[in-house]
């Protein structure tokens, strides 16, 4: 959380493979673990209707920015498994074997210029830039996975 900094902090909820679900932009002076729960509620579940079951995440990684018992505990809750590094006891090094997929895929949303820095002056148009560029990053994925 940095007080006094103006601007705006994008929040990227990604596969195992780095595409991105759910894409999210907040004020940059607000902490990064009130982001969590509307990411994670703003990402649609399958549903398979021949076999009546729903397919929601089964682990969430993330860094010690969201190391709080109540997060913790809201997301046992909705029995998603978490693996969040703990402040001071767990080095994030260890987690940092997963974590390189979120570095690439915030990369991916930064490489376009309209992202690299704020031009948008409301958010909501900022926003749906970041949502084309994540729509983008998809349809290249899917594109390369094709041919």
């Amino acid at each position: 959380m940095d007080r006094g900094k103006p601007g705006s902090k994008m929040h990227v909820l990604s596969d195992a493979n780095g595409l991105p679900l759910v894409v999210g932009l907040s004020a940059a002076n607000t902490h990064d673990s009130q982001a969590l729960k509307p990411m994670v509620l703003g990402h649609q579940t399958r549903h398979d209707p021949h076999r009546g079951r729903h397919f929601k995440p089964r682990r969430l990684h993330a860094d010690k920015t969201y190391d709080s018992p109540e997060l913790r505990k809201w997301l046992r809750g909705k029995r998603i498994g978490v693996r969040i590094a703990r402040k001071g006891i767990e080095s994030s090094e260890r987690l940092g074997r997963r974590r390189w997929v979120i570095e690439r895929t915030m990369s991916w949303l930064t490489g376009y210029r309209r992202l690299n820095h704020r031009y948008e002056r409301h958010p909501r148009n900022y926003l749906a830039f970041l949502g084309l560029a994540a729509a983008l990053c998809c349809y290249k994925r899917l594109v390369r996975i094709t041919t």
